[in-house]
């Protein structure tokens, strides 16, 4: 009898053993096929151990103006919209606000010109830069402070400021078929402020009703090196009367 027990145990221990010695090499399978798959180390199946994400690079944003420096010189930057009624705002502030100590009346007259687009209304190249060439002098003309007042401030290092006060009332443009072309009025307050012949200044208000044709379609010109595009808004007169809805 006992000699059957002790076979009975010795055949147990024996598949115990085939058992242990099955499950080792099956672990030993799978941990040389992981490391084969994956050298260097664990990782998640969607992200191999070494890689680096990739993410495209976010466009940058559009600036709000087509230049911020010019605040430097005394100046209305311009701004880049598709709103007419923005625009316009921006557009008869910047026809009354210069600093005489920080440009001249030249560069800020140029400065201006550079808000102009053609007229669309035209159909020729010729006849749109003549009207454009036309409505630049128009402005220096009729519309913005003389130049003979300028050396006066200039003499006073005078600034003046303006801020439209109010709404601004639009009526479409004549004979514009687009129908992206506009003429805004509104009411102005021109702030003077000059030197009072001593160490101090003197700053007195005047009023203005002042009107802006603008042009917001795709085929607006915009200003070089800048991030406006085609269909931003852009001056195409300052009209020198103002025009009533």
């Amino acid at each position: 009898m006992m000699a059957r027990s002790s076979q009975r145990r010795a055949v147990t221990w024996a598949v115990l053993g085939a058992v242990v010695l099955t499950a080792g090499v099956i672990a030993i399978l799978i941990t040389s096929i992981g490391s084969e798959a994956n050298p260097n180390g664990a990782a998640s199946p969607s992200q191999p151990a070494g890689a680096t994400k990739s993410t495209s690079p976010s466009p940058s944003p559009r600036s709000t103006v087509v230049d911020a420096s010019v605040v430097e010189s005394g100046w209305v930057p311009e701004p880049v919209t598709r709103d007419a009624d923005a625009y316009a705002r921006a557009a008869l502030s910047a026809a009354g606000t210069f600093d005489t100590q920080k440009s001249t009346y030249e560069d800020w007259i140029t400065y201006l010109g550079s808000w102009f687009t053609p007229d669309t209304r035209y159909s020729s190249e010729t006849d749109r830069q003549t009207e454009l060439e036309a409505a630049k002098l128009e402005l220096r003309q009729s519309v913005v402070l003389p130049e003979d007042d300028w050396i006066s401030l200039d003499g006073e290092r005078g600034r003046v400021s303006s801020a439209v006060a109010g709404e601004v009332q639009f009526v479409p443009a004549p004979q514009d078929t687009s129908g992206d072309m506009t003429i805004g009025t509104a009411d102005v307050t021109v702030t003077y402020t000059r030197s009072d012949g001593g160490s101090g200044e003197v700053t007195y208000d005047e009023s203005a009703r002042l009107s802006v044709q603008v042009l917001c379609g795709p085929d607006t010109v915009p200003a070089p090196s800048s991030s406006q595009r085609r269909g931003d808004c852009k001056v195409v007169r300052f009209l020198a009367e103002p025009v009533e809805p």
